[in-house]
């Protein structure tokens, strides 16, 4: 972000979205259906799926680390893909950004959530280890391995997908937090990008066009959800709500697509929805 950016008391704005800061999440009943083990160098992952499945993801939550919804997605996938999802807790040896603090009503509070986004749940931090999670799992045996995540995590991914040599097939961005155009210019790999009426719809449009002019173009997919808001695919998500169960469902049907599709090296067509 640009030294010129604005602040919060005497803390550096570093994600200025207004929803992604104030949007809490919400509890939910659902019982992950994966368990927990050290890998790659991590204490704590949430794994889903088969673990000898030659197909694996990494999934990056959102700022509020583990939550049932972010896991119900990732069971999803692990089930309609047959694959091994894999959830680094990415904020290790920090925790996630405190509910009770959330959202941030005083100016400490809020300075203290423009830190989190500058230590913890800065993207460029979490690039390299996810990297790592990726390589372990070639290591292993996955032969396709791709990587999603939702919030700061959708940047993560993008930023990881632009590696060069990238240890990626695919990576994909739902509601992602801090998107900007000039993300897809070192894009070396399909991206599946999917943004709610909270996220810059200006930047995901000219980031779709330069999509568009890359060698993959097609194998990338996007839907914009002008219905939903930022959060709607993971801890925000009210899934008592039909309106946000039906896009959750949805976002994370395309997901599988897109992935299923980005794995097919000779597979033509390139998926999009409602721009």
């Amino acid at each position: 972000m640009s030294s010129s950016a604005p602040t919060t008391g005497t803390q550096r704005v570093v994600n200025a979205n207004p929803a992604c800061c104030s949007i809490p999440p919400v509890q939910s009943n659902y019982t992950p259906k994966g368990t927990y083990k050290e890998f790659a160098g991590f204490k704590k992952v949430y794994v889903t799926g088969p673990p000898s499945s030659d197909t694996a993801l990494v999934s990056i939550f959102d700022i509020f680390g583990f939550y049932p919804q972010t896991q119900q997605g990732a069971d999803k996938l692990a089930v309609a893909m047959n694959a091994a999802v894999y959830m680094p807790d990415f904020f290790e040896p920090d925790a996630p950004f405190p509910i009770a603090r959330f959202p941030p009503q005083s100016a400490a509070d809020k300075d203290a959530l423009q830190a989190f986004f500058a230590g913890p749940a800065q993207p460029e931090r979490a690039v390299d280890a996810l990297v790592r999670v990726g390589g372990a799992l070639r290591a292993a045996g996955a032969t396709r391995v791709g990587a999603y995540g939702m919030c700061w995590g959708g940047k993560v991914a993008i930023l990881a997908g632009s590696k060069e040599s990238p240890v990626f097939d695919a990576v994909a961005a739902l509601h992602p937090a801090m998107l900007q155009a000039s993300d897809a210019d070192n894009l070396a790999v399909p991206l599946g990008l999917f943004i709610s009426h909270d996220e810059p719809k200006e930047e995901y449009d000219s980031m779709i066009e330069k999509l568009k002019q890359k060698p993959y173009a097609d194998k990338i997919a996007y839907k914009y959800y002008p219905n939903m808001f930022h959060g709607w695919a993971a801890a925000r998500a009210d899934l008592e709500n039909e309106e946000n169960k039906k896009e959750f469902e949805d976002v994370y049907s395309k997901l599988r697509e897109f992935f299923a599709g980005a794995f097919e090296r000779d597979r033509g067509g390139t998926q999009t929805t409602r721009l």
